[in-house]
Protein backbone atom coordinates (compact mmCIF):
# COMPACT_ATOMS: atom_id res chain seq x y z
CA UNK A 1 0.00 0.00 0.00
CA UNK A 2 1.30 3.44 -1.11
CA UNK A 3 1.89 6.11 1.60
CA UNK A 4 0.53 9.61 1.02
CA UNK A 5 2.35 12.13 1.59
CA UNK A 6 1.64 14.08 5.28
CA UNK A 7 -0.27 17.35 4.29
CA UNK A 8 1.57 19.01 7.19
CA UNK A 9 5.10 18.49 5.60
CA UNK A 10 3.82 19.73 2.21
CA UNK A 11 5.43 23.38 0.89
CA UNK A 12 2.17 25.65 -0.04
CA UNK A 13 2.54 28.72 -1.23
CA UNK A 14 -0.46 31.48 -2.07
CA UNK A 15 -1.10 32.37 -5.69
CA UNK A 16 -3.04 33.99 -7.39
CA UNK A 17 -3.42 33.99 -11.38
CA UNK A 18 -4.63 37.06 -12.97
CA UNK A 19 -6.42 36.49 -16.53
CA UNK A 20 -7.85 38.13 -19.26
CA UNK A 21 -9.90 36.29 -21.91
CA UNK A 22 -12.27 36.42 -24.72
CA UNK A 23 -15.98 36.15 -23.24
CA UNK A 24 -17.55 32.99 -23.49
CA UNK A 25 -20.69 32.16 -21.40
CA UNK A 26 -18.65 28.70 -20.26
CA UNK A 27 -15.17 30.20 -19.18
CA UNK A 28 -15.55 30.64 -15.69
CA UNK A 29 -16.23 27.14 -14.81
CA UNK A 30 -13.65 25.93 -17.52
CA UNK A 31 -11.54 28.11 -15.44
CA UNK A 32 -12.11 25.95 -12.10
CA UNK A 33 -11.85 23.15 -13.58
CA UNK A 34 -7.82 22.84 -12.94
CA UNK A 35 -8.30 23.58 -9.41
CA UNK A 36 -11.43 20.56 -9.14
CA UNK A 37 -9.31 17.34 -11.17
CA UNK A 38 -6.55 18.13 -8.44
CA UNK A 39 -9.13 18.44 -5.03
CA UNK A 40 -8.90 21.83 -4.67
CA UNK A 41 -10.74 24.75 -4.03
CA UNK A 42 -9.57 28.36 -4.88
CA UNK A 43 -10.15 30.84 -2.01
CA UNK A 44 -11.07 33.56 -4.30
CA UNK A 45 -12.39 34.53 -7.77
CA UNK A 46 -13.39 37.78 -9.16
CA UNK A 47 -13.94 38.31 -12.42
CA UNK A 48 -15.02 41.65 -14.17
CA UNK A 49 -15.78 42.40 -17.92
CA UNK A 50 -14.87 44.88 -20.00
CA UNK A 51 -16.36 44.92 -23.48
CA UNK A 52 -15.12 41.54 -25.37
CA UNK A 53 -12.05 40.99 -22.44
CA UNK A 54 -13.27 39.24 -19.32
CA UNK A 55 -10.69 39.47 -16.13
CA UNK A 56 -10.50 37.32 -13.50
CA UNK A 57 -8.60 36.83 -10.65
CA UNK A 58 -7.98 33.15 -9.08
CA UNK A 59 -6.26 32.83 -5.40
CA UNK A 60 -5.55 30.45 -3.15
CA UNK A 61 -3.59 30.90 0.52
CA UNK A 62 -1.93 27.60 0.62
CA UNK A 63 -1.65 25.62 -2.97
CA UNK A 64 0.73 22.56 -2.68
CA UNK A 65 3.88 24.52 -4.37
CA UNK A 66 4.51 21.17 -7.15
CA UNK A 67 0.73 21.79 -8.53
CA UNK A 68 1.18 25.57 -9.09
CA UNK A 69 2.75 24.88 -12.80
CA UNK A 70 0.62 22.46 -13.66
CA UNK A 71 -2.64 24.78 -12.85
CA UNK A 72 -1.16 27.77 -14.44
CA UNK A 73 -0.18 25.27 -17.45
CA UNK A 74 -4.29 24.03 -17.76
CA UNK A 75 -5.49 27.94 -17.13
CA UNK A 76 -3.33 28.93 -20.42
CA UNK A 77 -4.59 26.21 -22.57
CA UNK A 78 -8.44 26.99 -21.92
CA UNK A 79 -9.78 28.32 -24.97
CA UNK A 80 -10.28 32.24 -24.93
CA UNK A 81 -7.70 32.74 -22.50
CA UNK A 82 -5.42 35.69 -23.98
CA UNK A 83 -2.71 36.01 -20.81
CA UNK A 84 -2.05 34.82 -17.57
CA UNK A 85 -0.04 36.21 -15.09
CA UNK A 86 0.90 34.64 -11.83
CA UNK A 87 1.58 36.07 -8.19
CA UNK A 88 3.43 33.72 -5.74
CA UNK A 89 4.73 33.51 -2.40
CA UNK A 90 5.51 31.05 0.15
CA UNK A 91 2.96 30.83 2.92
CA UNK A 92 3.33 29.37 6.46
CA UNK A 93 1.16 27.32 7.84
CA UNK A 94 -0.11 28.36 11.17
CA UNK A 95 -0.59 25.23 13.80
CA UNK A 96 -3.30 25.54 16.52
Amino acid sequence: MSSDANPEHQSTVFVRFLLDADVSPGLLPRLLQPYAKRDLVPDRMWSHRSGNTIHVEIAMEAMPSEVVHLVEGNLRQVVGVRDVSRVAKTCLRQVA
